[in-house]
This record gives structure tokens, sequence and C-alpha cells, in this order.
């Protein structure tokens, strides 16, 4: 597969070191808004062209796929386009930047015959696979009701910069970390959708400049127009329900690691970074087993990069498919209405039905 990457920040030299480690992958050629970025990211792993603009990029005949690594403003132009153009694509975390943006990518996928993946690494790490065959084997019973969340006490990325406006981010940690630990929930609870939400925000770091983090580069004469906290109250059609709350800065007692917490009728599952624990009772007394992390046999992000590709040659839907990165998008676009509007707000997938 020859493959495009549109980004030369952080994210996409991360693509870009993946894919040159999958086999049946070939990397063409990279693109950024910065052609300094572009033409440095080149160099380092030795590609050759620079494609002057995503646009050039996309429209190339010399591609097969696109990797979109971008602020979440521009997910929508740049998918629409490379699929119109018949491209593959691999789309960073979030899908778009709200619920009508991801909609209008999934409807045009729905149109073609071309793989689109979304980039949501937490699901490759080995602890993340074991839960999911865990939970999918019936061992922890009916999961009725789960937790997810990610605290960071001091991260505000680069204040000031895309990350902190809304008009390029869509808003502030919910939809920069937050879209992972909900992400991770939704798929080890199997995918159940999401019927009301009820949400609120805060801002109460962000407007003072403080709680800043070391990742981004700030920009003290931009803005700050997101939240900094985020919580939710998620119900599902089928009567379970998901607790979601996530920050960049907040005074608490946290580890800054995310955590997902499954609660069944057999048994229960605590999902942390570095371990799992199993939770249930024997003989009317309560038991609690913990797992440690496996050391990964490959990077899980190249593994994510390969499943990419395979699903491609095969014709086969990836495990984080778009009907998956829509989910994610219209329940974070319904915290965010409901944190508006002070009330819970229906999730409505009546347009999935209508073809």
């Amino acid at each position: 597969m020859r493959i495009g990457v549109i980004g030369a920040g952080f994210i996409g030299r991360t693509h870009l070191a993946m894919f040159s480690q999958v086999e049946q992958a070939e990397l063409v050629g990279v693109s950024d808004a910065l052609p300094a970025l572009a033409e440095q990211a080149a160099q380092q792993f030795g590609l050759k062209p620079v494609f002057r603009s995503a646009e050039e990029l996309i429209d190339s005949s010399e591609l097969d796929a696109v990797v979109i690594g971008v602020p979440n403003a521009f997910h929508r132009p740049l998918a629409l386009r490379a699929l119109e153009r018949g491209k593959h694509v691999l789309l960073e975390k979030p899908m778009a930047i709200d619920g009508s943006a991801a909609a209008e990518i999934y409807r045009a996928w729905r149109s073609t015959d071309r793989i689109l993946m979304i980039a949501h690494q937490m699901r490759w790490e080995p602890l993340s696979q074991q839960a999911k065959s865990l939970a999918a084997s019936g061992e922890l019973g009916r999961v009725y009701n789960a937790k997810a969340g990610m605290m960071r006490r001091k991260s505000i990325p680069g204040w000031g910069s895309w990350f902190t406006r809304k008009s390029e981010a869509g808003g502030g940690p919910l939809i920069d970390i937050g879209v992972h630990v909900l992400d991770l929930a939704l798929w080890l609870m199997g995918n159940p959708r999401p019927e009301r939400v009820f949400g609120s925000t805060f801002a109460e770091f962000g407007p003072h400049k403080k709680g800043t983090g070391s990742w981004g580069t700030p920009q003290w004469d931009g803005r700050f127009d997101v939240e900094d906290l985020a919580t939710a109250l998620i119900k599902f059609d089928d009567g379970r329900t998901l607790s979601l709350e996530v920050s960049w800065a907040v005074n608490t007692d946290s580890d800054n690691g995310h955590y997902v917490h499954l609660m069944g009728s057999e048994g229960g599952l605590s999902l942390y970074p570095k371990r799992m624990v199993l939770t249930g009772q024997k003989f009317d007394r309560p038991f609690a087993i913990e797992v440690p992390a496996p050391e990964p046999l490959e990077n899980p992000r190249v593994l994510l990069s390969r499943h990419f590709v395979d699903c491609i040659l095969s014709g086969t839907q990836p495990i984080s498919d778009p009907l998956s990165g829509l989910t994610n998008s219209m329940v974070l676009d319904a915290i965010y209405r409901s944190a508006a509007e002070g009330d819970a707000v229906t999730v409505d997938f009546s347009f999935l039905d209508s073809r």
C-alpha cells in the first residue's frame, strides 16, 4: 500500500515512524501547512516528494491511502476529499470536530468501497486486548454499568494554540483525551448504542492561564475558550450506563492515567495503563486478582498501522470502524450540548437506519 501522511507534527511523524515498520506499506510522501515541517519529516524518513498541500497529496495518483493527522477542524474536508478521490483513509481521533461533521464523513464513506479507520491506539494495548477478550467471553456476565476517565492534574496543552481554541479543536480535554477512554469503554462494553446523555463542563484553570503542561507550544497572545474538565452520564438503549470524567487540570489525587471499570453480574474488571484487576465473589467472599501489563511484542501503534494495511488488502472492516468513530463524536456532541442547555439530551441515530 502506497501511503501519504498529512501533517508533519508530532502525530504525523508518529504515523510515519509506525508505517515505516509495516512490511506491506510504502511511505510515498508527506505534507504540512508549514512546508518546513514537511521538509524535515521527509528528510528524517527518506521521503520524496514533499507535497505542496494536503490537496495535492490527496489528488496524487501515486497514493493508495492517506493518513490524516491535523487539527480537528480539518478532518472533515480532508477526509471527504480523500474518499471522493478513491483513497483509503486512516483518520486521527476524534473522527471530526463535531457530530454533524462526523456524520457527513460517515455518509460519504458509506457510498464508497474504501477503508476508513479511526486511529484509536488504546485498543491495541496488550491489556486492552485481554480485557476485550474477557468481556466478550461472558466471564463478567452482563456488564450493566461502567466508569471511565482520565484525570490529568496539570496538563493543558499549548495554551492559546489550536488545542485551546474551540473553532479548531471543538472542545478541550473531553474531545482531546476523553475520546480515548470513551472509545475504549464503548468497545469493551460491546458497542452499545447511546440514547440519553447528561453532561457538565467547567473551565476553572485555563481562563486564568493556570494548569498548563509540557505538551504543545503555548501562544500566550492566543485564547482559551474550551473546558478544562468534563463529566457525563451516558444511558444506552438497553438500559445500561456509563459515567465519564476527564480533565486537563484539576485538584484531585490522581495518577494522571486512564481507567475503565466494567461492572458485570458475574464479575468486574478495572483497567489501568499498567495493570488490570479482576474482581468477583466466590463462596460468598469477594476476591481481586491483579494482572500486570505484559511486555508488548510490538508497539501497539505498529499493530494499528498494520491492521489498517491488512484491512485494505483483505477488504475487511477495521475494528475501529467508521460507526465507532461516529458514535464517539455524537456522544461528545451530546455532552457539550447538554452542558450548554443544562439538561439531558437525546442522541439521535435515526439517520443511520434510513438508507
